[in-house]
């Protein structure tokens, strides 16, 4: 295979205390998920389900706002496929909290 053939892309993943970005070279035509899997970013991070894993390309998350989700958006060069941490909670949950907090200190 030659390497003019392949392209460029990215695979990252962060924890608050450590962060890990692989390059790798894929074919044209490669999903996100599927330069997720062959990254092995799921071996330094066991607790990373690709499958259910939401993710996104440079902040912009992957099923939504017209973007294929992970298994249909197809990469293009120098794209970077980040893989988001699940939410310890609802940030509408939180906003409510403090409100609610807030009312009782007042």
């Amino acid at each position: 295979m030659v390497d003019e053939e392949l392209i460029t892309v990215e695979v990252a993943y962060a924890l608050p205390h450590q962060q890990k970005i692989i390059e790798l070279k894929v074919r044209p035509g490669t999903t996100a998920l599927t330069a997720a899997e062959r990254s092995g970013i799921a071996t330094i991070f066991p607790e990373i389900d690709l499958a259910s894993a939401k993710m996104g390309i440079f902040g912009q998350a992957l099923g939504t706002k017209g973007l294929g989700a992970p298994h249909e958006y197809v990469l293009n060069p120098g794209d970077r496929v980040e893989i988001y941490r699940p939410l310890i909670f609802d940030p509408k949950d939180a906003r409510r909290r403090r409100a609610e907090k807030t009312k009782e200190s007042d």
